[in-house]
């Protein structure tokens, strides 16, 4: 299954970082720690024109630390690009985002050049919260869902520094399949755009691999240890987790629907323990297959329309029949 998600407001909020960036200083773009790879918006680069970035690997107190510190190295060792991780829920570390923008920008500040930052990310990573955070105040709306935010605002950090906030923005055409199914766990695409199960059993199939004791600890499946739990299949250990948690129907059989909502409110609570989806080796692999098969697609969609051409000019160029 291929997840898609990209409503109306996001095309609206592309055509308004296109129209602000051309003023602005410095681009954050916030990623889920857990995620960085899949959470990247690549349609950011070009909209944003080539100016500095400053990555935030946001929700780091939910993501595995050892693999957070690969993702700062692979962010930082990008041109005029620099990569903090933090939980955008505490004070002082969201004042390095401050510090991190003038660095990036050093030539900014001061009521004659006040600091210009554009803040974006994907739905539900924690843009609201970051604001709200910074300004010590309910500026922004939040919530446990894609597609809070729905409207640019701007909202002034200092007399010098000036914050654009812009709704969660997905891109019009997911190629790598991984990452749509980290998204849709993550609680960035809208729950109509994909099957709760299909995305559960996805999940399980890393977590087990990676994480299985979290699985183990967190769902009390004390007569599977975590090399049991590897090597059962991805249904069994959700329906494992089904009846571990009474999620039943009829004739003692298991509700996967209800099994795979449990799985993922656990994951996103952070309640499976400090758990990241993909390495940048992981995700570069990925990149590199949805593009190779995105090619493919497309060369075997213009050769289909290579042969409807000669077909539809011959039947044009056919005279009247005799009869």
């Amino acid at each position: 299954m291929a997840i898609q998600w990209f409503p109306g407001h996001m095309y609206t909020t592309q055509k308004a970082i296109t129209e602000r960036v051309k003023d602005i200083d410095v681009v954050i773009e916030l990623l889920d720690a857990r995620l960085p790879g899949s959470s990247a918006n690549p349609m950011l680069a070009e909209l944003t024109a080539g100016r500095p970035t400053l990555k935030v690997l946001n929700k780091q107190d939910l993501a595995d630390p050892a693999r957070t510190a690969l993702w700062l190295a692979h962010y930082n060792a990008l041109p005029a690009t620099r990569a903090i991780a933090l939980d955008a829920s505490l004070t002082t570390p969201a004042q390095a985002i401050v510090r991190a923008c003038h660095e990036l920008s050093p030539n900014r500040g001061g009521m004659a050049k006040p600091m210009r930052v554009l803040i974006c990310g994907i739905p539900n990573v924690g843009k609201s919260t970051l604001i709200n955070t910074l300004t010590g105040s309910r500026k922004a709306k939040t919530g446990d869902e894609a597609g809070i935010t729905k409207l640019e605002q701007r909202i002034t950090l200092a007399d010098d520094f000036y914050l654009w906030d812009t709704p969660g923005m997905l891109w019009p055409r997911i190629v790598v399949p991984k990452s749509g199914y980290n998204l849709a766990a993550s609680g960035a695409v809208g729950r109509n755009a994909f099957d709760e199960e299909e995305v559960a059993l996805e999940l399980l199939n890393y977590l087990k691999t990676h994480y299985a004791a979290g699985i183990t600890e967190r769902f009390k499946l004390a007569e599977f240890d975590a090399g049991a739990i590897a090597a059962m299949k991805d249904e069994e250990v959700l329906d494992a987790i089904g009846r571990k948690r009474g999620a039943l129907l009829g004739k003692g059989r298991v509700n996967l629907q209800k099994a795979a909502e449990i799985v993922m409110h656990e994951f996103r609570a952070g309640n499976l323990g400090r758990v990241t989806l993909e390495t940048p080796e992981e995700f570069a692999q990925w990149l590199a297959e949805g593009l190779r098969a995105d090619a493919e697609r497309a060369a075997k969609k213009a050769a289909r329309g290579k042969k409807r051409k000669p077909a539809a000019e011959s039947a044009e160029g056919e005279g009247p029949r005799p009869d």
